[in-house]
């Protein structure tokens, strides 16, 4: 049974590592982590890929078995085909997601894009206009996302406008300088837009 140590790790670490075990096709393993949160996560994640869940306390720590019968094994898809964008967009109009404390909504962005990139379901395009633009600029763990995300297929449009707003377009790291007539026209198309 395969052991996976996600002590320490903060959310979303402990279900992106159980996830890639479930993609890997393994029936059986055990995700330890270091609080009650991950364990929740990781209790629904089972729930919702079919699997069993079971959790046990060990030293202080929580050991949660994830169990399954050949049934609940995912059918593990062509490479190519598994990494090809959905018909779907994400917009982003600031640097930091939610209302309350822009500290937290900054971390909470990062570890968004974070997660994006590990997901097999990445969008088309995403589109920054507004504050969003900041974050191809000067989030260096966004940029590295946004380049695993960009590998993955997703086509990455900044506004130009609002670059020279911000006297930031010189800094671009990654991304095509765009402009409101293209992003505008990219939204339309996708069958789902997703705004942050």
């Amino acid at each position: 049974m395969n052991f996976v140590d996600a002590l320490g790790k903060a959310c979303p670490m402990p279900v992106i590592l159980a996830k890639k075990e479930i993609d890997a096709g393994n029936t059986a393993f055990v995700v330890a982590v270091d609080n009650e949160i991950a364990v929740e996560n990781l209790k629904r994640l089972a729930e919702n890929q079919g699997y069993l869940s079971n959790v046990e306390t060990k030293e202080g720590n929580f050991h949660v078995t994830f169990t399954a019968d050949g049934a609940c094994i995912p059918v593990t898809s062509d490479k190519a085909e598994e990494n090809k964008p959905a018909n779907w967009a994400l917009f982003v109009g600031k640097d930091f997601i939610g209302d309350g404390s822009v500290e937290l909504g900054t971390s909470l962005m990062t570890m968004f894009f974070y997660t994006l990139s590990e997901s097999n379901d990445v969008p088309r395009y995403i589109l920054f206009m507004n504050g969003g633009v900041k974050l191809p600029v000067e989030n260096e763990q966004v940029v590295e996302h946004l380049k695993t995300l960009q590998e993955k297929g997703s086509k990455i449009l900044v506004c130009g406008t609002c670059l020279k707003f911000f006297q930031i377009a010189d800094n671009l790291k990654i991304g095509t300088i765009s402009n409101m007539y293209d992003i505008a026209e990219k939204m339309q198309a996708a069958d789902k837009v997703i705004t942050l």
